[in-house]
């Protein structure tokens, strides 16, 4: 699952680093500090807009990226707080440790191996479902096996939905090729899509299992982590559950060095060809005349021009917040904007103890707790709930345990270990304080977020009770925190929803109507570092066109492990 950062600042982090010299999590704005013309600019430090900046630059062209955050990364950034550090949205990632798959030859690629991989322990996940207990073991056999035993006379479905996992996984270059093309192919391209993938593509993620099975309790272990893209069996796209389970099923990794790594490791890339990376660079507005991007106002008023614009910061934002009235009026995205909605907000609570992971018996196995095995019964219940509904029954409880993931942790904090505990929620019990200064939300926000917090502290001490005494620090964020970091609509936490009708969008594409004018993310492609990722390199090839497109697939053909 994803969080945003707690509600609490690293402005004395951001002036330190600038003092030191290092842009390796980004520099500060300073309209002195930037050219007035680059080839491209990129609005947002995500993943994708990392990757499609570092793409760009080792093809040779000078890309700014401009990121509102006082730290780049997006979702991938870390924060310190008292003497500990949470990531904010790597929890694990699937497949990068594994040295020739295709995410890790693109991480590979655009920070020049300097990113390094730790694998996680054989259990990544274990889904509870009540009293009931499941895990995910790395490896297909083993995942297999270990299924088996607990569902014997469900063997066969099990094996049959293991290899549509893999299918469709295999199949879904296929599906988003269209992506790559020019928006006019790319609608002819997306009518004969349904002719050219599996069926199952259209179809839910209830829908799909349940014509593999009739037992429920299977069905409700198999899509216990749907928590990693926000919506239960009945109304997620099988698309989006089964490239999520085969991200994970030969195990997962964490970043060495921790979440902020990754785009500390792949700037170098960008500032390599001239480029750069900015932060506390808000973007007000995008420049257009014409029907033409040019550039970008920054909130301090500076214009900076450039060939061709990408926006990072999602498909609603960048068409509600960045466009000029008259694009909006001219291209009428308030039609585009009913046929679209935001996934889920969240609660997560950032909690440090004393003591290593050791001392503590932590694992990095990552925890999902139900109530029981009725994920679409459990959500209905809450949202018919109140927000001082105390006792209200979370549909969802998500434990992550980062410090024991990353073998550098105890170099950089030692006698230290952390935990982030994640829930979702409903982003209008936050209305009341919606109009409020961060930082300044009164007594009576600061003492829900209290409540918020010891439920979900509750719910860690009863997996983990050694860690009741231990408890030195903790910090809640809400969809307000997410929203001022991210700038998002109404908090949420993976973009757009990732329902079957989402995916049939023609506008959710990397190039829009507005000539020079892409997007890049997770809402062209699918939720998660991995399809933001994908994003990154999509719109890349866009951006190229069909005669240069196979130079962005030579950087990664042509890579050289050798010498790494």
């Amino acid at each position: 699952m994803t969080a945003a950062t707690a509600e609490t600042s690293q402005e004395t982090n951001s002036k330190q680093s600038e003092k030191k010299g290092t842009v390796r999590n980004g520099r500060r704005f300073r309209k002195s500090l930037v050219d007035e013309h680059y080839d491209v600019i990129v609005v947002g430090s995500g993943i994708g807009g990392l990757a499609n900046a570092a793409l760009l630059s080792l093809l040779g062209k000078k890309v700014c990226v401009l990121e509102q955050h006082y730290t780049a990364g997006g979702f991938t950034h870390a924060y310190r707080r008292k003497g500990y550090e949470w990531d904010v949205g790597v929890h694990y990632i699937g497949e990068v440790h594994k040295k020739y798959s295709s995410l890790r030859r693109i991480f590979d690629v655009i920070s020049d191996s300097r990113l390094k991989w730790a694998e996680m322990d054989p259990i990544y996940d274990k889904i509870v479902l009540g009293d009931e207990e499941y895990d995910f073991v790395a490896g297909k056999d083993n995942f297999i096996e270990n299924l088996v035993k607990r569902f014997p006379e469900d063997e066969n479905a099990i094996k049959q939905y293991v290899k549509l996992i893999r299918k469709i996984s295999k199949e879904s270059a296929k599906y988003f090729a269209g992506q790559a093309l020019p928006l006019w192919m790319a609608k002819i391209y997306n009518y004969f899509r349904p002719r050219l993938v599996s069926k199952e593509f259209f179809l839910t993620t209830r829908e799909v299992l349940e014509g593999l099975t009739a037992n429920q309790q299977l069905i409700s272990v198999l899509t216990g982590q749907w928590g990693d893209y926000g919506h239960v069996p009945k109304e997620s796209a099988f698309l989006m559950h089964a490239l999520l389970a085969k991200h994970y099923l030969a195990g997962a990794a964490y970043p060495v060095g921790g979440a902020s790594s990754i785009a500390r490791e792949i700037i170098p890339t960008i500032l390599k060809s001239g480029g750069g990376v900015f932060t506390d660079a808000q973007v007000d507005e995008i420049l257009v005349k014409d029907n033409t991007a040019y550039g970008v106002r920054v909130a301090d008023g500076t214009e900076i021009t450039a060939d061709k614009v990408v926006s990072n910061i999602g498909f609603v934002q960048t068409m509600q917040q960045l466009l000029p009235q008259s694009s909006q009026d001219q291209h009428r995205t308030t039609n585009w904007m009913k046929d679209v909605s935001v996934s889920s907000s969240s609660i997560c609570l950032y909690a440090g103890f004393k003591g290593d992971s050791k001392e503590l018996n932590l694992h990095s196995t990552n925890l999902w707790l139900y109530p029981n095995s009725d994920h679409e019964g459990n959500v209905e219940r809450f949202q018919n709930t109140n927000k001082d509904d105390i006792n209200a029954e979370l549909p969802l409880v998500y434990i992550s345990f980062p410090s024991t993931k990353d073998p550098q942790w105890s170099t950089h904090f030692p006698n230290k270990s952390t935990v982030e505990i994640v829930s979702i929620t409903h982003s209008h019990w936050f209305e009341q304080w919606k109009e409020t200064q961060w930082n300044k939300r009164g007594d009576e926000y600061l003492a829900y977020k209290e409540v918020l917090s010891q439920k979900l502290l509750h719910k860690l001490f009863e997996r983990e009770p050694q860690l009741r005494d231990k408890l030195d620090y903790y910090e809640l964020s809400t969809p307000l925190s997410t929203q001022f970091y991210q700038r998002n609509v109404e908090g949420e936490i993976y973009g757009l929803d990732h329902k079957v009708e989402r995916f049939n969008k023609s506008f959710l594409h990397p190039q829009t109507p507005i000539n020079n004018l892409f997007l890049t993310g997770a809402d062209i492609m699918t939720a998660g570092v991995g399809g933001a990722l994908m994003g990154g390199v999509m719109t890349t090839m866009r951006m190229q066109g069909l005669r240069k497109m196979s130079q962005v697939t030579a950087l990664f053909k042509n890579y050289e492990y050798n010498s790494k």
